[in-house]
């Protein structure tokens, strides 16, 4: 399946429609790179814990739960790259993360698949650029090739999920 959209939205207009997060935290990429850059195993873990919060599990169990499938075309859409500054003019994946069921099979069936394309387009537009090739690598499942260390095993051990994702009691 290929992607339906052939034109991305105008990335001003989609950008006065949004306020900017300013808010200091660190973006997605920036929490994942500080993995990728700790020396060892427990380094690593130590900073996932530190950014431990609903948003950021709910994006570690989209890219590594294999029950988890988008809904949408293979490979990367085609969208305009938001080269704002980090903190300004865009949303933030913590933010989006909870908007991630609309793209999940089974998520949201009220929506038509175009819809859904258009939505995911808007939303990597919307983020700084670093943060959506984040997103983008969930959805893919190819997070761990990106971020050295980021794995489904070490993301289990972190948060005491077992095999299903599921914490264990």
């Amino acid at each position: 399946m290929k992607w339906s959209i052939i034109m991305a939205i105008d990335n001003k207009a989609l950008q006065s429609g949004l306020s900017t997060t300013g808010s200091g935290a660190p973006t997605a990429h920036e929490i994942f790179t500080q993995i990728n850059n700790a020396k060892d195993k427990p380094a690593k873990i130590a900073v996932l814990k530190k950014y431990d919060n609903k948003p950021m599990r709910q994006l570690l169990k989209a890219a590594f739960d294999p029950k988890i499938k988008f809904d949408l075309p293979e490979g990367n859409p085609p969208y305009i790259k938001n080269e704002a500054p980090v903190g300004t003019e865009h949303s933030s994946l913590a933010q989006e993360a909870r908007k991630l069921y609309h793209f999940i099979v089974g998520g949201n069936n009220q929506i038509t698949k175009l819809k859904k394309e258009t939505m995911f387009i808007q939303m990597l537009e919307g983020l700084h650029q670093d943060d959506a090739e984040v997103l983008m690598a969930i959805k893919n499942k190819n997070l761990n090739n990106i971020y050295k260390g980021l794995t489904s095993q070490m993301v289990k051990e972190t948060f005491g999920w077992n095999d299903d994702f599921v914490r264990i009691a």
